[in-house]
């Protein structure tokens, strides 16, 4: 893990490089106090950089490649699981995964985009963006989870619903609304957790819960930078100036009363340390349904149109 580094992170990996060296080479040389004070400035430039991300940077590490999708937060946090497959009217959508598992004490329903870590299988997940039978299956789930009176939660990370012609026809959109209006009105608790990116229509076809968690180095809007420079700019040249007009990260949601929670990461991110990030949400997840599951139904539903429908207020 940590193979790929980002351009903003290279001052940091060469002080540790150097630092290696230094460790090396050391032999009987008495440079033990020129190695801690490089490990203290190495420590103080990771605080300092991570710490002081811009919203373009966030959304490079939300797509690193190492970080924990789904399946890993599955397996690292629950017990259990049973993957379920297919949407009962076309096809099995590799893109979104789903299926009962054991959290704790809590048994629930969790499903979620799946991207791949190569090229293989990227392909095989489409890249983490899910076809209209996969949002009709995570539909299925729910409404299963529902007869069996379990919680539900979503793992959002995607670069947005699949484009191609075939989706189109399948109904793609329609089957998003269907999501929408079904999850409103769904009776058991919903938590929709943003793990990566969350683009556009992609990310909202499981994303209507009682509560939206959001881990700290994520994006979430209704486009992704570099099509919002695209149409504003006819180029990608100005992804990082639509970033910080977008206003898509974690903070940025909070304030906006967007989201309800920002769960923080392993220092320089998620994929520095799956384990301790799975843990940080796993207890933030038992946290919130030791909450949910003290409401009756009614309210739910209730709390969940008020939530969305205050959403987008704003005084001139």
């Amino acid at each position: 893990m940590g193979k790929t580094i980002l351009d903003f992170e290279k001052p940091i990996y060469e002080l540790e490089e150097k630092l290696d060296e230094m460790r090396q080479s050391s032999g009987n040389l008495d440079i033990g106090k020129d190695i801690a004070r490089l490990e203290a400035k190495v420590s103080q430039l990771k605080q300092e950089l991570y710490k002081g991300l811009s919203r373009w940077q966030r959304v490079q590490l939300a797509r690193h490649p190492d970080r924990p999708f789904t399946l890993d937060y599955i397996h690292l946090m629950t017990e259990d699981f049973i993957e379920l497959h297919g949407d009962r009217h076309f096809a099995d959508d590799k893109a979104i995964i789903g299926g009962f598992a054991k959290l704790d004490k809590f048994k629930v329903m969790i499903i979620g985009h799946q991207k791949g870590r190569d090229t293989k299988s990227n392909v095989y997940r489409n890249f983490g963006m899910a076809n209209p039978e996969g949002y009709r299956k995570a539909l299925r789930l729910m409404k299963l989870a529902e007869k069996f009176n379990k919680p539900v939660i979503t793992l959002i990370d995607t670069p947005g619903a699949y484009p191609g012609l075939g989706a189109e026809e399948r109904g793609q959109a329609e089957a998003i609304a269907k999501n929408l209006f079904e999850m409103s009105k769904l009776r058991v608790p919903i938590i929709v957790v943003i793990i990566g990116e969350g683009a556009s229509g992609g990310a909202l076809g499981i994303g209507v819960g009682n509560r939206i968690l959001m881990l700290e180095n994520c994006w979430y809007s209704v486009i992704s930078p570099e099509s919002c420079s695209s149409i504003l700019w006819r180029t990608w040249d100005y992804k990082e100036q639509a970033a910080e007009a977008l206003k898509l990260t974690a903070p940025d949601l909070l304030e906006q009363k967007i989201i309800d929670r920002i769960i923080p990461e392993p220092l320089g991110g998620a994929h520095k340390d799956h384990n301790a990030a799975a843990e940080t949400l796993k207890s933030v997840l038992l946290e919130e349904l030791v909450e949910l599951v003290k409401i009756k139904p009614d309210k739910l539903i209730e709390a969940r149109l008020e939530k969305f429908g205050a959403m987008g207020e704003y005084v001139e």
